[in-house]
């Protein structure tokens, strides 16, 4: 059974966002909230956790995972980014946007796109997913919680609880956040190309 941490979405608990953290580098799979719906989190070397990302919402291998990082300098650790990108993503973070880049080093094999080597990464605007990251110190493995067939992702924190009690180990519920996932911007060619229109406006990168 999942444990279930109710948290305040403006002033989230420190204990409580400990236990969230010990969990997480113990191993857990999370469903916790961002500016832009729900998603599962697990560490980033996480294997297990991400073949669980992988069964629950029915994956291939090409599908983009994404670094949930804190801050800029964190996000730039793991992706390549030049000058021209660099200002385009910085005037939009934090926000409810994904950008895919070419990844470094840094980035386990695993999570890269096979042809591309690229990932995506984003720097949300959400309270409890900052307290998160500040926490854990290192970006969260994520997804959309948006299960196969579904159209849209899953808002309520007691309605993840009860259909993902058995697949995930933590649920974090800070109140509704919102059932559109994020715009996903794809820079790895250089150019800003809209994957996906979601809930960040998509007009600067037209």
């Amino acid at each position: 059974m999942a444990k279930y941490f109710d948290v305040h979405p403006e002033n989230p608990q420190q204990r409580t966002i400990g236990k969230v953290v010990d969990d997480i580098r113990s191993g857990a799979l999370v469903a916790y909230p961002t500016d832009s719906c729900f998603a599962l989190g697990c560490q980033l070397g996480n294997r297990d956790g991400l073949d669980r990302i992988r069964t629950i919402r029915n994956l291939d291998d090409r599908h983009h995972f994404t670094l949930v990082c804190q801050n800029f300098a964190q996000l730039g650790q793991f992706v390549h980014v030049d000058n021209d990108v660099f200002r385009a993503i910085k005037a939009a973070t934090p926000g409810s946007y994904t950008f895919i880049l070419p990844a470094t080093k840094e980035v386990p094999r695993q999570l890269l796109h096979p042809k591309k080597k690229t990932v995506g990464v984003r720097i949300p605007d959400h309270v409890v997913t900052q307290a998160l990251l500040a926490e854990l110190g290192e970006p969260l493995l994520s997804s959309t919680l948006l299960l196969p067939d579904e159209d849209e992702p899953l808002t309520q924190g007691w309605e993840i609880k009860e259909r993902l009690d058995h697949v995930v180990d933590d649920v974090v519920d800070s109140g509704d956040c919102g059932t559109k996932p994020t715009t996903v911007i794809d820079f790895s060619s250089g150019e800003a190309e809209i994957v996906r229109r979601g809930a960040g406006d998509t007009s600067r990168f037209e």
